[in-house]
Parts: structure tokens; C-alpha cells; sequence
């Protein structure tokens, strides 16, 4: 049985949005199918029954509409669906940061099928293994941290992405959906924060207080804008369903008191997204903070998970990668790298969702929908 990893906070409200922008500094506190899965003979989507039209105003009716959305279908949803949500300067101490706990919503009823000719059933555990010292060596990794509107705080794992619009100069930063928004029901998380190499030095690990250098040390990017899949926070679940075939967001990130100095400038890297990968060809190192035992969110780690099998609640949407992986949660956003043909090492998924034991992790496969999320974000 299959968990979500890594959901930050209590459902709390009713609002929905693509994209979420940050304006201004002042504080802020901190009956049908949840899935809406589709037919794979018509292509239809079937809309939620129970959520208020003004939240699928603009949002396609079927799958080939989607994938071939433009710029200006995006504004158009965009501009019926965003929320203002600014960071509180002073409010991710150390201690806040290390004390955030991940949410684990219920399993689903079912677990998703192979669509590969795979026999059913999860890959085998393959066990996380503790990323080297300091992170700085991999700063594209980190976390985000987020408060609840409904109270709470809660923590998930991130990679810094290359910007197509502005090459050398990204402020991109990728997760999960369901690290960013509560999904149908719900609201956006608030106080959005990614912290590149957390605890680097590892100077908060052990129990150890830390100060917010030890464990920012590359400072903290809130973030000003949130794109997800427009499925998302209409039909996202709190346990694993079709939704999550379709659970990746980008965050666009700035630090205040780094100037006008870009996130990929101050780090020295960002990682390429391969859309459409070949799944054949790949062999995935899923990368992650677990916060969960026998974790506890201070440490990287990964699971060399080799090559992907493919799973799906709804066979009408792009089968989602599974691997073998003991990671828990926290883990939750944290990015899928594989080598491109040229060498390169590229982002290939992010963590959704999780066995209950903690054997196996699903993450969505990025195709035309995400690659179209990446390209409007970057044009923001």
C-alpha cells in the first residue's frame, strides 16, 4: 500500500491556484472521485462533482487539450487563479527549520498497476545510502519549508532546475505538488522557503543546536511564484491516486538580501530537466531528505534504483517511475537524476509517494504538461 511523502500541514480553507505569486513583505499567520481520473478511450477528463466552478474555470476538458496548451492558456488560468502569499522575513530559524515534520496522509485503497508488461507488485528495496559531505559539492539539492495555513510546518526535498529563458541565470527551483498546495479542498502552503545544501557541515545533525548559518549556508530563497500541473489543486489527494501522475510544481525563488545575484549564480549549478526520457534507457538515482525513522531529515541521502518500472492508478495519464527505495518521508519532491546522451546528469522526476513499509517511491513522469509548466514559469 502506497502513502503521499512529505505533506506539510493540516487541510485548512477553501482556495485553489496555478500559480501563486508573492506581493509585498507583511506578515501572515503562520461523494465523487477525488482523483477525477479520465477515459483513455474518449481522452475526457472527468471533473470533480463536489468542488465550486469558479476553481475549474479555464481548466481543460480533456488530455490532448492540455498537452497542447500555450502561453496564453496558462495566463488565461493564471489570471482567474492566483493568490498572494509573501514570506515572513525572520520567521525559518534553525531550530523551526529542524523541528518541521513532514504529514504522512492515508494509503489508497488500491496500490497503482504495471502498464509495462511488469509483474505486479513493488521493485525490490534498495537501500538509501548518506550522501558525502559537505552538500555544498551538490548545492542543486535541498529543501523547502512551508507553514500550513491551518497551522504547522512542514519540510520537503527540491532541486535547483536550469532556467530555458535565462541560461546561467536560474532562480527554478522543482518539488512535488503536494509540497506546495493541499490539492483539492485546499490551499496554497505559505512561507515557502528552499534552502540549497541544508546542514551541509552536518553541524545540526546528532541532536546538535545549530545556528542559521550552519544550516542555510547558502542562504534562504522564498519563493514569489508557484507553478503546478492545473490538475493539481482541484483534484489532488491526501493518499495516492491519479492525481499524483501529475505531482511536480516549480517554484520561483529570489533572496532578499542577495541582490540582484541569481540562485544558479550563487551556487554554481542547476540541474537540465529531460522531458520525454527514454524509459528504457534510464537508471535513476533518487536523491533526499527523509525525515521519518530511521531518518531524520538532517542527512541527504539516495537510492541508486536503476532502471524505473512503470506504474498507473489511471492508464489515461503518463505511468508514473517506481523504484526500490527505503527512503521516508521528507523525501518527498526530491529530484530523479539520469545521464543524458551528451553525459550531462539530468532531472528525470521528483518523489511523490511511497510504500507504506517503505520499500518503493513513484514519481510522475515529465513530459509535454511539465515541460509547458517549466516554460511558462521561466517566462514569468
Amino acid at each position: 500500500m502506497r502513502s503521499g511523502i512529505g505533506r506539510a500541514g493540516p487541510v485548512a480553507g477553501l482556495a485553489a491556484a496555478l500559480v501563486f505569486a508573492a506581493t509585498g513583505c507583511s506578515p501572515s499567520a503562520p461523494g465523487a472521485d477525488p482523483s477525477a481520473g479520465a477515459s483513455a478511450a474518449a481522452g475526457r477528463l472527468t471533473l470533480p462533482t463536489d468542488v465550486p466552478s469558479r476553481l475549474l474555470a479555464g481548466l481543460p476538458r480533456s488530455w490532448d487539450e492540455l498537452r497542447h496548451w500555450k502561453a496564453a492558456d496558462w495566463d488565461a488560468w493564471a489570471s482567474k487563479h492566483v493568490f498572494s502569499n509573501p514570506v515572513v522575513r525572520g520567521l525559518w530559524s534553525a531550530d523551526r527549520m529542524g523541528g518541521a515534520q513532514p504529514q504522512q496522509p492515508a494509503p489508497p485503497a488500491v496500490s497503482p498497476s504495471p502498464t509495462d508488461g511488469g509483474t505486479p507488485g513493488d521493485p525490490a528495496p534498495v537501500a538509501a545510502v548518506a550522501v558525502e559531505r559537505p552538500y555544498t559539492r551538490y548545492p542543486a539539492s535541498g529543501k523547502v519549508f512551508s507553514t500550513a495555513p491551518g497551522g504547522g510546518t512542514g519540510q520537503c526535498s527540491a532541486t535547483v532546475v536550469a532556467d530555458p529563458a535565462h541560461p546561467g541565470r536560474s532562480d527554478l527551483v522543482w518539488t512535488a505538488a503536494h509540497c506546495v498546495h493541499e490539492g483539492k479542498g485546499g490551499d496554497w502552503f505559505r512561507n515557502l522557503v528552499f534552502v540549497p545544501a541544508y546542514n551541509s557541515s552536518g553541524a545540526a545533525s546528532g541532536g546538535h543546536r545549530a545556528t542559521l548559518a550552519d544550516v542555510a549556508p547558502l542562504g534562504q530563497w522564498w519563493a514569489d511564484r508557484v507553478v503546478t500541473s492545473p490538475l493539481w489543486p482541484v483534484e489532488g489527494g491526501h493518499s495516492g491516486d491519479s492525481a499524483n501522475q501529475y505531482d511536480f510544481a516549480i517554484l520561483h525563488v529570489h533572496n532578499p538580501d542577495a541582490g540582484a545575484k541569481s540562485l544558479e549564480e550563487t551556487i554554481g549549478t542547476a540541474v537540465p530537466v529531460w522531458f520525454d526520457a527514454p524509459r528504457a534507457q534510464l537508471s535513476v538515482s533518487a536523491w533526499g531528505y527523509p525525515a521519518l525513522k530511521p531518518f531524520n531529515g538532517q542527512e541527504l541521502d539516495r537510492c541508486d534504483g536503476g532502471r524505473p518500472a512503470a506504474r498507473s492508478f489511471d492508464p489515461a495519464r503518463p505511468a508514473m517511475l517506481t523504484i526500490g527505495c527505503t527512503m521516508t518521508a521528507g523525501a518527498s519532491g526530491g529530484g530523479w537524476f539520469a545521464t543524458m546522451p551528451d553525459g550531462r546528469q539530468a532531472l528525470v522526476s521528483n518523489t511523490s509517494i511511497g510504500t507504506r513499509d517503505h520499500t518503493a517511491l513513484s514519481g510522475p513522469y515529465l513530459e509535454g504538461v511539465a515541460r509547458q509548466a517549466l516554460a511558462y514559469i521561466a517566462q514569468k
